[in-house]
């Protein structure tokens, strides 16, 4: 998995390591590791919540809280797509578990 230093990500994004650290303080789903120096290492979900939530407060002019709120709902939504894509596949495996079954009987 690749890690970004502060440094990187700022560079990325084109916006002061300051920045960064205040959504962070603002933002609790971005939690970057810390390396033995005590350096922040983002990995790249990270990165992309940095990226979004660049998007949302400077393109979609969103407020920080604004921004927070949508964050969750976009995330809460992908886990509801994400829960009901498991159930259909598990259902299908739970099929063709069956189906092989009753042909190798």
């Amino acid at each position: 998995m690749k890690s970004y230093t502060a440094a990187d990500a700022a560079r990325l994004l084109r916006v002061k390591i300051h920045v960064i650290r205040y959504w962070e303080r603002e933002i609790p789903l971005i939690q970057p590791k810390k390396d033995y120096r005590g350096k922040r290492l983002y990995s790249d979900r990270g990165l992309q919540l940095l990226l979004r939530l660049k998007y949302l407060l400077y393109e979609r002019h969103f407020t920080v809280e604004g921004a927070r709120e949508e964050l969750y709902r976009e995330l809460s939504d992908n886990r509801q797509d994400l829960r009901a894509r498991l159930a259909a596949l598990r259902s299908q495996l739970l099929e063709l578990y069956f189906t092989i079954r009753e042909k190798s009987a």
